[in-house]
């Protein structure tokens, strides 16, 4: 789990906020401009290079300039290391579950046999 929590942190923190998240969907369909990018979000073009800064911090996003236009792409492999990780969270939690329930029915089978 500590070998996840630097890249983790930056990807969480990327997609701790709405307007990133909607970055990141926008990104899902393929490559964009920094203006077709900011065209949907009420907001000065700095600040949308602002959270494209975050989002290439945390590795989701990748951009590069091509003549005056800078593209940005999504970047799935920070996607898969923060999927894997919730993976890792979700089966041990159910696993942790799965032995509550099998205490709570336990114990009431015991109470069953010694009855009233």
């Amino acid at each position: 789990m500590d070998n996840y929590s630097f890249p983790l942190d930056e990807v969480f923190l990327a997609l701790g906020d709405p307007t990133r998240r909607a970055i990141v969907n926008r990104l899902v369909f393929g490559r964009a401009s920094v203006k077709e990018l900011a065209a949907p979000m009420a907001m000065a073009l700095p600040s949308v290079l602002k959270h494209l800064r975050v989002l290439e911090r945390g590795g989701l996003v990748r951009s590069q300039k091509i003549g005056r236009t800078r593209l940005c792409e999504l970047e799935p492999a920070a996607l898969r290391t923060a999927e894997a990780w919730m993976a890792q969270q979700r089966a041990m939690w159910e696993a942790h579950a799965d032995r509550l329930e099998a205490y709570v029915e336990a114990l009431h089978t015991l109470e069953q046999a010694d009855g009233p």
